[in-house]
């Protein structure tokens, strides 16, 4: 098989980053002021929805964790077909049950293309190229950003979520075009260990702890932060403009956050991370004005991300000849928290009608993951191998 340009290669995992993260997944956070304006659901509906895509996420992500792929091409070009598909779908049905429907199928598609594409990606990339492909996540969010009031100029909700099918499909085909068709073969399993000290277990636990926390707190700010802006300041697009923020942010964290702690190692960079993610739930609420609205966007961008890739890069480094089955078990306590958080929050929101104590808890959830890290792994000591960046699974 004639081997394709690493940046060719590397511009196709971008592209597909952004159509199922970036779009398929992230999409509905600036889409979701706009539907509640015209009534479509309640702040509840809409913790529903988010939580119906990260059941689909986690069930994907578990799935493919641990099947024998046999071939990738094929599943590549269904995870792009579906979640195109499922983009456009948003604007073509009406109505709350057909939206969860399409929200679940949306998350198993992001979820496919993802753990593909990585697969495929991360065989050619070295660690650079690796934090520029994550940064895809960020590209596809700022996208949305730019794309969303644009198309709001000339149509309504319904042919908003359609341009960004439309979007979608020429960067599926650019991610077809790179990736597609030459990438057969079966992903073989890495071979299990059952060797483990006890200090590697016990931080594992820790880490899944703190992982969990983690996608509970997190994904409240990421379903709610645009909605949230809007009731801050009524300046045109302050919504999008926050959005694209968090996406700008997030495009270069990867490298970054893996420059840190190649420095001061995990723990305490993880640590340190999730408690900036900490304090930029809060602030937005704690002093409602429009720098704060931006300065909780930024550091809520510039943190998701590498605290992601941190955890999966610990985990690895612990058990680094069982590591499909550890990015499972982490991304499963992960799912469960974005799955738990949206609802929680959405009643919260609906019942009281403000935002205040559902970004405060959030922001306490990740600041005691982040306290918990350096108080449950103790004296451990602290992994040393350079950080390849990866986001779970």
């Amino acid at each position: 098989m004639r081997r394709r340009h690493t940046w060719m290669v590397l511009a196709g995992g971008v592209a597909a980053m952004m159509i199922a993260m970036g779009i398929g997944r992230f999409a509905f956070t600036p889409m979701l002021p706009i539907m509640m304006d015209h009534h479509l659901f309640s702040a509840s509906g809409a913790g529903y929805l988010a939580s119906s895509n990260y059941l689909g996420y986690l069930i994907g992500a578990f799935i493919l964790t641990f099947m024998r792929i046999k071939n990738r091409s094929l599943l590549l070009f269904a995870g792009i077909i579906v979640s195109i598909g499922t983009t456009w779908s948003m604007g073509e049905f009406h109505g709350l049950d057909a939206w969860l429907v399409l929200r679940f199928l949306s998350g198993l598609a992001s979820a496919t293309v993802f753990v593909i594409v990585t697969s495929i990606v991360m065989e050619r990339l070295s660690a650079l190229q690796a934090g520029i492909f994550y940064g895809g996540v960020g590209a596809g969010i700022l996208l949305t950003g730019i794309a969303v009031p644009l198309l709001a100029r000339s149509s309504e909700w319904v042919g908003i979520w359609k341009g960004l099918g439309l979007i979608s499909l020429v960067l599926g085909l650019a991610a077809w075009y790179s990736l597609g068709g030459r990438n057969e073969g079966t992903v073989k399993a890495s071979p299990s260990s059952n060797e483990a000290s006890s200090s590697a277990r016990r931080i594992m636990v820790c880490l899944t702890i703190a992982y969990g926390l983690e996608g509970l707190g997190y994904i409240v700010t990421g379903t709610y932060l645009v909605a949230y802006a809007k009731t801050v300041s009524n300046i045109p697009n302050m919504t999008s403009l926050s959005w694209m923020l968090v996406g700008a942010a997030a495009i270069p964290s990867c490298v970054l956050w893996s420059m840190i702690a190649s420095r001061w190692g995990k723990k305490w960079t993880l640590s340190l991370a999730m408690a900036m993610q900490a304090i930029g739930i809060a602030v937005p609420v704690l002093i409602p004005n429009k720098a704060a609205i931006f300065a909780g966007a930024i550091l809520f961008g510039a943190t998701f991300m590498g605290i992601t890739m941190l955890f999966v890069a610990y985990a690895k480094d612990l058990f680094p000849r069982n590591n499909r089955k550890i990015i499972g078990l982490l991304t499963t306590f992960f799912g469960l928290g974005q799955i738990i958080g949206p609802l929680i929050a959405g009643h919260l929101i609906s019942g009281n009608g403000s935002y205040l104590s559902a970004l405060i808890g959030a922001a306490l959830v990740v600041l005691a993951g982040a306290l918990s890290l350096p108080l449950g792994i103790g004296r451990a000591d602290r992994l040393a191998k350079p950080i390849i960046p990866e986001l779970p699974r």
